[in-house]
């Protein structure tokens, strides 16, 4: 099993863009005072039918040829079960896909988020001909990254431009900082 969380939410948004997603958000909402942390991946990808979405939980289900099994989604779903969470799967063809993982925020079995920060630097890095909208939420306060927005500004240059890379870095680590001063997260 995955030892963070943000290791499955890197998993499933490597799902959306092998599934042909130009938009994939990514939302995080931590809220102390309701004991949740919900996480969910959307993306504008190929979708799945019913029967996908039914066996995509079992680890001996994948749609991938290069291996026989499919641990990513299982995991995930075994992550937020053994907090007392659920994991939600909805999709149509042709229109994409949400995966919801609920998370009981104060269970002793509830991984850490990890670096959740370079999550999403790497995604962005690794597929800067896609669209990633990142939402961070803790209470009521939240933080955005949107790299279509980041594209209007930049003109032409990459996402995958080592300046750039290192401007998101900074731009994610600052408003998180932000974000979570003076909460106990």
């Amino acid at each position: 099993m995955m030892q963070e969380l943000s290791m499955n939410i890197l998993d499933v948004a490597e799902n959306s863009v092998r599934a042909g997603a130009t938009l994939v958000e990514i939302r995080v909402d931590e809220s102390p005072s309701k004991d949740l942390l919900s996480v969910v991946i959307t993306d504008n990808g190929c979708g799945m039918t019913e029967e996908q979405v039914k066996n995509v939980t079992d680890p001996f289900f994948t749609t991938r040829t290069t291996r026989k099994v499919g641990l990513g989604v299982p995991f995930f779903k075994l992550a937020a079960e053994l907090t007392g969470g659920k994991l939600e799967i909805r999709s149509t063809v042709g229109k994409g896909t949400v995966v919801t993982a609920d998370f009981v925020r104060s269970s002793i079995d509830r991984m850490p988020l990890g670096d959740i920060n370079e999550t999403i630097c790497t995604l962005v890095q690794c597929n800067p001909q896609i669209d990633f909208l990142y939402t961070r939420r803790f209470e009521n306060e939240e933080l955005t990254l949107d790299t279509r927005e980041f594209r209007r500004i930049l003109g032409g240059i990459e996402l995958s431009d080592p300046k750039v890379s290192q401007f998101i870095r900074k731009f994610l680590a600052e408003n998180t900082g932000e974000l979570l001063s003076g909460h106990d997260a």
